[in-house]
């Protein structure tokens, strides 16, 4: 009897199942695809699926538009950064040939400058042996001048210490006679 009970408790215990409700035959699930048919049906009435399309075709155009103006100005770029390239390239060519201009140049000064200098090297000896040389020659004429004064008073004093009258008036004759030869 205990087992009699006990099934029995078991089956209280069981879920009842449950009828679903039906309408015009259709349980809940039918009704949601009818509506979702019908949602189609006025979709495709309506022609959405031709304006989303549009919709879609319109904005795939757009991107393509906008695809060929990124790879225009991307090729614009690329155009810009060759150039720039190229002028940074002439701007240091055009540089490097200004510095070995300028090296040039300088080069050319610090000859000049050297040959100025070796000029006035030159110059200024030439002046200054040509100043010893004059100095030399009047030194030389002093000399002279100075040793025929001194031979001219030897000679005055020899002539008064040793000339008379009469040594005069043979010296005199004898410079006359030698006048007159030549």
């Amino acid at each position: 009897m205990a087992e009699a009970h006990a099934s029995t408790a078991v089956a209280d215990h069981a879920p009842a199942e449950h009828a679903e409700p039906t309408y015009l035959g259709l349980n809940p699930g039918g009704w949601v695809a009818i509506a979702m048919l019908f949602v189609f049906a006025i979709l495709i009435w309506k022609k959405v699926p031709g304006a989303i399309g549009a919709a879609l075709d319109k904005k795939i155009e757009g991107i393509r538009g906008q695809l060929a103006e990124a790879e225009s100005i991307r090729k614009e770029a690329e155009a810009l950064k060759a150039e720039y390239a190229a002028k940074a390239a002439e701007a240091q060519s055009e540089a490097a040939a200004m510095v070995e201009r300028a090296r040039h140049e300088a080069d050319a000064l610090i000859e000049k400058a050297r040959k100025d200098a070796d000029a006035l090297v030159e110059r200024r000896t030439r002046m200054a042996e040509e100043k010893i040389a004059a100095e030399e020659r009047a030194a030389v004429q002093q000399l002279r001048s100075a040793a025929a004064d001194a031979a001219a008073r030897a000679a005055e004093r020899l002539i008064a210490e040793n000339a008379d009258p009469s040594t005069d008036a043979a010296l005199v004759d004898s410079a006359i006679k030698g006048l007159a030869k030549r």
